[in-house]
C-alpha cells in the first residue's frame, strides 16, 4: 500500500447525477472530461495505483436541489469492495435539521461510515452558525469527525457569477476556527489547501489541536512554497492525503508528490501514517 485516500470520491454514474451541472461546467473549464467509470473500473483504478480508499457520500438537496450520493450507496460499496474501500465518510443536509441528526446516528451507528463530510459552499452554510450547533453536539457525542471543505471550489468555477456559489462559507477564520474552539472534542479535517486563506488555515492547524489537514484536490507541485515548508516540518503530523478522485488521478497525484523534496518519513506519514493515527485505521 502506497497511500490512504482520506477524501475520495466515487467516479461512477450516481457521483455524476449529483454533481451533473458543475461537473459540465468544469469539464469545460478544465478543457478535458472526467468519463464515468463502473464500479469495476474505478475498483481497478484504486488497485492499480496500490492505494486504500475512503469513499465520500453528498447530500446537498437543499441547497443544489440534486440527488445525493446516499450514505447507504457509499456503505454498500465499503461492504463490497472491502479490499480497496476501508470505510467511507457519510453526508448529511445541515438545513433538514432534526432528520439531518436523526441521518447522522444512523450513518454512523447503523451503517458503520467513519464520519461526515461536509461542503459549505454546495450546502450554502456557515459552520460556525449556532442553528447548527445540535448538529456538531450530536457527532461530538457520536465521537465521529468531520470533513469540511476549506477554501476555493472546482463547483462553479470559471463560469460568470460562479453558478451562484459563495466562496465566503469557506474561510477557515472564523468558521473552522470557530467551531473547533466551541467543540474541543470534535476531530475536525479541512479539506484542500485553502487558497487564498492558507496561511489562515496553518495558523488554525497549528492553534486547535483538534484540526487536521487533508491536502487532496490539488495537484503537489502548484501548492504555495510556505505551505510545502511547513508540510515538512511544523505540519507533518497533521496532514493527510487525498486526491478527490476522480477530478486527479492517484497515480499523478503520487508521482508529484514523490517528485517533491519531502523527506521520506514526512512523506510516510501524510501519505498514511497520520490518517492510521487520526482515523484510527492502525489494522490497515
Amino acid at each position: 500500500m502506497r497511500a490512504i485516500d482520506n477524501h475520495c470520491h466515487p467516479g461512477t454514474i450516481v457521483f455524476r447525477e449529483t454533481f451533473k451541472p458543475y461537473m459540465e461546467a468544469l469539464e469545460k473549464y478544465w478543457k478535458q472530461g472526467m468519463p464515468v467509470k463502473t464500479e469495476e473500473e474505478m475498483i481497478r483504478d484504486f488497485v492499480d495505483a496500490d492505494v486504500k480508499v475512503l469513499l465520500v457520500a453528498f447530500d446537498g438537496e437543499t441547497a443544489t436541489g440534486l440527488p445525493k450520493t446516499s450514505n447507504d450507496y457509499v456503505a454498500g460499496l465499503v461492504k463490497k469492495y472491502p479490499d480497496s474501500i476501508i470505510g467511507g465518510w457519510g453526508s448529511v443536509d445541515p438545513w433538514k435539521g432534526e432528520l439531518a441528526i436523526q441521518e447522522a446516528r444512523r450513518a454512523i451507528k447503523e451503517l458503520g461510515l467513519i464520519g461526515l463530510k461536509f461542503h459549505p459552499t454546495l450546502q450554502r452554510f456557515y459552520p460556525n452558525d449556532r442553528r447548527f450547533y445540535p448538529l456538531w453536539e450530536t457527532l461530538v457525542e457520536l465521537k465521529a469527525p468531520v470533513q469540511i471543505h476549506v477554501g476555493t471550489t472546482g463547483m462553479g468555477a470559471g463560469v460568470p457569477g460562479g453558478m451562484g456559489e459563495h466562496l465566503k462559507y469557506t474561510a477557515p477564520i472564523p468558521c473552522i476556527d470557530d467551531l473547533a474552539a466551541d467543540f474541543p472534542g470534535l476531530t475536525i479535517i479541512g479539506l484542500h489547501p485553502a487558497f487564498p486563506w492558507t496561511d489562515e488555515m496553518t495558523a488554525v492547524v497549528l492553534h486547535k489541536g483538534n484540526v487536521f489537514w487533508d491536502l487532496s484536490g490539488w495537484a503537489p507541485k502548484y501548492l504555495p512554497p510556505s505551505l510545502k515548508r511547513d508540510i515538512n516540518s511544523r505540519l507533518q503530523d497533521r496532514v493527510l492525503f487525498g486526491s478527490d478522485y476522480p477530478a486527479i488521478s492517484h497515480k499523478r497525484l503520487l508521482q508529484e508528490w514523490e517528485a517533491e523534496d519531502y523527506k521520506k518519513e514526512v512523506l510516510e506519514k501524510l501519505l498514511y501514517k497520520n490518517a492510521q493515527r487520526i482515523l484510527g485505521l492502525a489494522t490497515v
